[in-house]
């Protein structure tokens, strides 16, 4: 059956062109289209849409109001457009943080000059978000806030509003069939993700104490303009510290380092931190695989290495070099995975020392490192 989609823009020319580039897949079906957040609320509650693709900046109701009010009466996958800008990095993750699944850059050049190329990757979106767990209704979403109107926009704020402790959470997730692990004097976390990441990696290091005995290197698929508002985002909110790697950072106890968006990644044995430019021969950048494997030779068997949820199998490999060195591999459940990708390949790939839900990897982070 096609993948039945409802297009949500106050602008009319992009309401047009999406519809035309995804009615032109015949596996997906453009089934109404909406020119504010409360008229996609209507709709998504008549039509009963697979997919939503929503705008943030619209009149009588913003995209973030919407999307929390459609995950609390209708949970569906939604696929934002945002801005490749540090403002529209943070109301992206603002997005995130109400319910949506993922986001697209809203380029209106791409879409004139690349249409083969936005097809592509607009419909692979639309698929890979319509087979995600949010279709299942097991959410327990954020009660709708009340709005006017007149309610100001992020960007007119000049900041984003403050994190919100109500992002969609799991209900009740069934406990793991692992046993709890056991504690290991590990010199590196190293935790690798991507559809859904942002959240999962919200929900995994508020858990951990300002103590924490071990370095840790987060990658993140995300694009250049968005990783160092993510970081910024994650070090408000945690008791660990959280910055964007640069060139020549330090592996410290208790900071997190995000890999640069756009880069790669690697740590030497001296707990130095490499970037690198990305290699346009890689699909993924950053990549967990580039990350994984440096850690696999310049630690042996002291790293613990987690795959959270995300389309594909970027890790696998470096999962692969993790365990002929020696070191641990946990991967997230499939009950709690936004997208069961990527650790759905290592799990497959017998690479899994433990496979944990959500909300027992923090706890078990803690319970692992000496």
């Amino acid at each position: 059956m096609a993948v039945k989609v409802l297009v949500v823009d106050d602008s009319g020319f992009f309401r047009r062109r999406v519809s035309e580039i995804l009615s032109a897949d015949p596996t997906i079906q453009v089934v109404g289209t909406a020119t504010n957040g409360k008229e996609a609320i209507d709709q998504a509650l008549s039509l009963k849409p697979d997919v939503i693709t929503m705008d943030y900046e619209m009149p009588m109701m913003d995209g973030i109001t919407a999307v929390r009010h459609i995950m609390q009466r209708c949970p569906t996958p939604v696929l934002m457009f945002s801005s490749l800008t540090h403002e529209g990095a943070r109301v992206t993750l603002d997005a995130l943080d109400a319910g949506a699944v993922d986001y697209l850059p809203k380029n209106f050049e791409d879409i004139s000059r690349n249409p083969e190329k936005v097809k592509q990757m607009l419909c692979e979106k639309v698929h890979t978000i319509s087979r995600s767990n949010r279709r299942l209704g097991s959410y327990a979403a954020p009660a709708p806030q009340p709005t006017t109107p007149a309610q100001p926009s992020v960007s007119s704020l000049g900041a984003s509003p403050a994190p919100r402790a109500t992002a969609p959470v799991r209900a009740a997730a069934a406990a793991s069939t692992s046993p709890a692990p056991k504690r290991k004097p590990y010199k590196l976390v190293a935790i690798g993700t991507s559809t859904g990441g942002p959240v999962a990696l919200q929900r995994v290091l508020t858990q951990l104490p300002a103590s924490f005995p071990a370095p840790i290197v987060l990658i993140q698929h995300m694009p250049a303009a968005f990783t160092k508002a993510f970081a910024e985002r994650l070090d408000k909110l945690c008791k660990i510290r959280v910055k964007e790697a640069e060139d020549g950072d330090m592996l410290r106890p208790g900071l997190a380092l995000l890999a640069p968006g756009g880069k790669q990644m690697m740590v030497d044995g001296r707990g130095a931190v490499k970037i690198l430019p990305g290699d346009e021969r890689l699909n993924y950048k950053p990549c967990v695989d580039i990350t994984f494997g440096s850690a696999a030779k310049s630690y042996g068997d002291k790293v613990l290495s987690v795959v959270l949820t995300g389309m594909g199998a970027d890790g696998r490999e470096g999962a692969r070099l993790l365990k002929q060195g020696g070191s641990t591999v946990w991967a997230q459940d499939e009950a709690s995975c936004v997208i069961y990708g990527m650790p759905m390949a290592i799990v497959k790939a017998n690479l899994a020392d433990a496979v944990y839900s959500l909300d027992e990897i923090g706890k078990h982070l803690v319970e692992a490192c000496v």
